[in-house]
């Protein structure tokens, strides 16, 4: 049985916003395939986010600059077929948005359309608050990214906390007020200290998750492959690993292996049998073969 047997009704960004002004913590997480849309349903997740992680986690790229739209796409859609409750963002991968308001309003109107998303997501401020406005403007619900952000990882000093001075500090802030001023439905900072979530709060009318950045965000997103113990890379300062599933499998893998090897599997009792007179007819009409 699931953990929420009931249906649960459709999460909406009325029903976030409710939540924000109540202060009751809003649950994200990542997925990546239709088994792990099933997994974050049955867990009764508010919100799931097609991360272009995914390039590091399913795809095995050695980071999210890489993957492509029709690759994100791809994911996105198994996730969909996975879901009914929870939002469903998509992550507009590198390249894909950045050149241009018409580049970045294609781009998401596909993940709208064929991929059924919710929400679509783009990391930074700077030029990035325009394409939110423009999108906004389009029709399309915007969650913005600020702090740490992985598709610019390298001009940020790599994957480091951000705002660690009060003049840095300051310019996430201010990155993140510029996306919400531009439309923005929600916002993730990431890799931030506390104090820097703790400032920004307050003057967000929007909900804010959090992903490295402290208590005081509205909500906390982590990636599923990190929570659960399935990536084989290492894992953030913020990640807490609530399952350890790579080691339960390859240790099953692992006994699958060795019976086979030994002969304990099949056994009779996994497979089909057939009437005994239907075998001594078969071996009949081969028997001259």
């Amino acid at each position: 049985m699931s953990v929420h047997a009931t249906v649960r009704k459709r999460v909406t960004l009325a029903s976030l916003a409710e939540k924000k002004d109540a202060g009751e913590p809003i649950v994200m997480v990542t997925a990546y395939d239709h088994p792990g849309a099933q997994i974050v349903e049955a867990a009764g997740v508010d919100i799931v986010l097609v991360g272009d992680s995914g390039a590091m986690t399913v795809l095995g790229y050695d980071s999210t600059v890489p993957v492509t739209v029709d690759e994100m796409l791809m994911l996105t859609k198994a996730v969909r077929r996975g879901l009914s409750a929870p939002l469903l963002v998509g992550d507009l991968p590198f390249g894909s948005y950045e050149a241009s308001d018409s580049l970045a309003i294609a781009t998401a109107q596909r993940f709208i359309k064929e991929a059924g998303c919710d929400l679509v997501k783009i990391e930074r401020g700077g030029t990035s608050v325009d394409r939110a406005r423009a999108l906004v403007a389009a029709g399309i619900p915007v969650v913005g990214h600020v702090g740490l952000t992985p598709q610019t990882a390298t001009a940020l000093g790599g994957y480091r906390a951000q705002g660690r001075t009060a003049d840095a500090a300051r310019a996430v802030i201010d990155d993140a007020l510029a996306l919400q001023d531009a439309g923005c439905s929600l916002l993730v900072i990431e890799a931030v200290p506390s104090e820097v979530t703790a400032a920004l709060k307050p003057l967000m009318r929007v909900p804010v998750i959090g992903i490295g950045a402290g208590a005081d965000a509205d909500g906390q997103v982590l990636v599923f492959h990190d929570l659960l113990g399935l990536y084989d890379g290492g894992a953030a300062k913020f990640v807490k690993r609530y399952a350890d599933l790579r080691t339960d499998a390859i240790a099953g893998v692992a006994a699958y292996a060795e019976e086979v090897r030994s002969g304990v599997y099949p056994a009779a009792e996994h497979g089909y049998s057939m009437a005994a007179s239907e075998a001594a007819e078969l071996r009949g009409m081969l028997a001259g073969r």
